[in-house]
């Protein structure tokens, strides 16, 4: 064999360029490397890039403005490892920016991060392909592509990963997934919960916190709460709380019970295993506030179920929440205050609750801290409600002058919650009494003005409650309540709607307030409501009737008919049918007009001018001096005077100066007397005319308490009904003008005589004891009003044309050979025209003749 010779090396080929090493101190030198088609170009220039992104955000933000994350979008899927891997580290790195994650969802990068996710795939792959997505599942429209895309599955597998980088951002990424309902549906369906129970105990406190706050969420949905159970969670569980050096998980631990606490079937597990005991007595011994508020917060939530009120009162859970109250901490007083609140629906807590409870929380409204306060007075308000007891232990505890204080509160909710409080307290007449007395009805004003619907609501219900008696009525009144009462009648919320209406029909149980709120317009509001499908109700047409029941005068006018248990009284008049629309004048706006030719009003008043003064003077709102009071008494026209003086102007001389009055009492008196008097009367004057603007009074009608003492001497001893009717009719006639012939009715010239009148007066307003010729409506109302004095049940009736009449029910004689039979009352309208005295079957010919022209 020949010998062998050396191969020479091959040259090589002219068409490769040799390596060569390029530096770059430029970033757009570098983002222009990433079109290059040369693996190792690429591997370097996306690790400069990552290292250039990691210095700032101002990097990232140049970076994104060169074009770069177009560049490295195609790197991600490239088919070298290396290249794929470290353009993936630049998308990690430079996904914190907000501008970048809204490039990257224009790029619709989701799908292509999550095929990295693959098990074969690198970690370091892993790990910032997870920490893109963490960064970009803030938003929803992400999340809703990562769960379309199938995001959730391997996210979940990554975290049982060796890497801890890897499972910090799969389970943040899966935190913020579960935010939504959806993907919470789905990773219980995926079997999340042994791996999160295994990162419970990871070496890394970030890891376990986040696998808790994880847990917290999920957690809201009842069948993960059962898998959890399964799975030995809430051992797991307990045993965090149990160990001390965990005591930085602990607040998170129990935000997860409190969840699980919500559910029946995982608290009797919880219970059967002792751990809701022991839970419990960590509570007991714990002095950390957050752990103590969070564990109250717990119970506040599981407490909307009444089985589980029932499992936490066995478990004597009123001891734990006791001792919360306290402590020194304001945010622990208020979840401890919060959770009483929600164990009150429980019967046997509410007691135990309340022996102990209610001085601790009747202090706490007078803290400085606004939230305790309502947390306090919302405690005491579920304490007090439909128990007897705790409403006792509030008034013994002096905790009314707070709760009446607490009106003034600045949160809407502790104001509402004070209401209702007060309000449980008036069902016990004593408490009632006690909390009148502190002024409640004035301080009530504040909460009608609210502009929560919540408040107006309360404070309407509380204004029926206090509003029984004339006193509480008065102060409400005299503070200025009517009117912001009235203005919730045109509330668009129902309850507010209803319970204002409620409140105006206990108002309106006495007169001067019935015509104070017909003043402020509560009648044409109520109209109003009742007209409507939709907001008419029970409580609406009965303040509209209550209402008109105590201002007669109003009744009469709109509705033109008075029942027999609409009594007439002092005050009354009687101006005519009103106009739909029209405003309802008061008696003293009617006064002051000048003297027209238009219909007289009708004024009834049997009540002598001192007392009418006395009355006004209670029933003004204003304060009025003593010395005043009595100037004004002194210069009244005592009731002889009056009937003497009967045909003065009484309308002018209730406007006029006490001069003229003055004068009239000075008769027979000594000239220094009559001087030294009108000395006086000089030096008050200015005194007397404000006075007397401020205090109006209606003259009284002597004439009319002649005709009332008259019928109750001669009527009144009467045997039957019947008898006194026929009676009253002809003395009623007999006092108008007597009777009159049908075919001469015409000649009855009874306009002329109260014009003569008014003329007389100077005055529109005419006492119906002036009259001596009056047609049927005179008549029908004097009827009226005396036989509602002597005890005669009648109604009035207003007809067209000057027609009004008066109707009796009455029972006949019993038919002969019949003994004890019962009749039923047959309804009668009363002649006082034609045959006074003659009663009308109601329904025949007669009575329908006698009702119209």
């Amino acid at each position: 064999m020949g010998k062998k010779v050396k191969k020479e090396a091959e040259p090589p080929p002219k068409d490769v360029f040799d390596p060569l090493l390029i530096e770059s101190k430029t970033p757009e030198t570098v983002v222009l490397m990433l079109s290059s088609p040369e693996t190792e170009v690429l591997t370097k220039a996306c690790d400069a890039l990552y290292k250039f992104a990691s210095k700032g955000d101002e990097n990232k933000v140049t970076l994104l403005g060169l074009g770069a994350l177009e560049h490295l979008y195609k790197l991600i899927s490239h088919e070298d490892p290396i290249v794929r891997r470290n353009a993936i580290m630049v998308f990690g790195i430079m996904a914190s920016n907000h501008n970048v994650k809204k490039l990257l969802r224009e790029l619709d990068v989701t799908n292509p991060l999550i095929s990295q996710l693959a098990p074969e795939e690198d970690v370091v792959i892993h790990e910032f392909a997870t920490l893109c997505l963490a960064h970009m599942a803030v938003e929803c429209t992400t999340k809703v592509k990562i769960f379309e895309q199938g995001g959730l599955e391997p996210l979940i597998r990554l975290l049982g990963s060796p890497d801890p980088d890897v499972q910090k951002n799969s389970l943040e990424c899966i935190y913020l997934l579960v935010q939504d309902f959806q993907n919470r549906a789905a990773v219980s369906e995926l079997n999340v919960i042994p791996p999160l129970l295994e990162l419970l105990e990871s070496e890394y406190p970030v890891i376990q916190l986040l696998a808790l706050q994880t847990l917290e969420v999920i957690t809201k949905d009842r069948e993960t709460r059962i898998i959890l159970g399964e799975k030995n969670g809430l051992d797991c569980l307990l045993k965090i709380l149990e160990t001390n050096e965990l005591s930085d998980l602990h607040i998170k631990t129990l935000a997860v019970l409190g969840n699980c606490l919500e559910d029946v079937h995982t608290l009797q597990l919880i219970q059967q295993t002792g751990g809701l005991k022991k839970l419990l007595s960590l509570l007991g011994v714990s002095t950390v506030p957050d752990i103590q508020k969070n564990a109250a917060k717990a119970i506040t939530k599981a407490a909307c179920d009444s089985e589980i009120r029932k499992i936490l009162n066995e478990e004597e859970v009123e001891k734990c929440l006791l001792n919360l109250l306290k402590t020194g901490h304001d945010e622990v007083k208020v979840a401890a205050s919060q959770a009483i609140s929600a164990m009150c629906k429980n019967v046997e807590s509410k007691c135990a609750l309340g022996l102990q409870g209610i001085p601790q929380l009747v202090q706490l409204l007078s803290s400085d801290n606004e939230e305790v306060k309502e947390a306090a007075v919302t405690a005491l308000a579920s304490l007090t409600e439909a128990s007897h007891s705790n409403a006792s232990a509030v008034a013994e505890a002096e905790g009314i002058e707070p709760l009446v204080n607490t009106l003034s509160a600045q949160r809407d909710g502790a104001i509402a919650n004070a209401v209702t409080a007060l309000t449980n307290l008036a069902l016990q007449e004593s408490s009632r009494v006690s909390i009148q007395s502190h002024g409640i009805m004035s301080a009530l004003v504040e909460p009608l003005h609210s502009t929560n619907s919540q408040v107006q609501s309360k404070a309407a219900f509380a204004v029926a409650a206090f509003g029984c008696d004339a006193v509480a009525r008065t102060e409400l009144r005299n503070a200025g309540g009517l009117g912001p009462l009235v203005e919730l009648l045109h509330s668009k919320n129902e309850e507010v709607r209803r319970n204002a209406c409620w409140a105006v029909t206990v108002c309106a149980s006495d007169e001067p307030t019935a015509v104070e709120l017909c003043r402020l317009g509560a009648l044409d509001i109520l109209e109003e409501i009742n007209l409507s499908i939709k907001r008419k109700n029970k409580f609406s047409e009965a303040a509209l009737e209550k209402l008109l029941d105590n201002n007669l005068s109003q009744k009469y006018s709109r509705l033109g008919y008075l029942s027999s248990s609409n009594i007439i009284t002092d005050g009354f008049y009687d101006c005519g049918q009103i106009k739909p629309g029209a405003k309802f004048l008061s008696l003293e706006e009617l006064s002051m007009q000048e003297l027209t030719d238009r219909r007289a009003i009708i004024f009834i008043n049997a009540k002598p001018q001192e007392d009418l003064a006395v009355e006004k003077a209670q029933d003004s709102p204003p304060p009025i001096s003593k010395i005043g009071s009595k100037e004004k008494a002194s210069s009244m026209v005592s009731p002889v005077e009056e009937k003497q003086e009967f045909s003065g102007q009484w309308c002018s001389l209730s406007k006029s100066s006490s001069r003229e009055k003055g004068s009239q009492k000075g008769k027979g008196k000594t000239e220094e007397e009559k001087a030294k008097e009108v000395t006086d009367i000089t030096s008050q004057d200015q005194e007397e005319i404000n006075l007397e603007n401020s205090l109006w009074l209606p003259p009284s009608d002597i004439i009319l308490m002649d005709y009332i003492n008259d019928a109750s001497k001669t009527i009144l001893p009467l045997t039957t009904t019947r008898e006194q009717v026929v009676a009253l009719a002809q003395f009623v006639a007999d006092r108008m003008g007597g009777s009159i012939e049908r075919d001469k009715l015409h000649d009855f010239s009874w306009e002329l005589h109260i014009s003569e009148i008014e003329f007389e007066l100077k005055c529109n307003i005419v006492p119906i004891g002036k009259i001596k010729k009056g047609t049927f409506y005179h008549r029908a109302l004097l009827f009226k009003v005396i036989a509602d004095r002597i005890g005669i049940g009648c109604s009035l009736v207003r007809g067209k044309y000057n027609r009004a009449w008066n109707e009796v029910k009455l029972v006949d004689d019993f038919p002969k050979g019949i003994a004890g039979l019962l009749l039923p009352p047959q309804e009668y309208i009363v002649d006082l025209m034609f045959e006074p005295g003659f009663l009308i079957r109601q329904g025949s010919a007669k009575a329908d003749q006698y009702k119209r022209i």
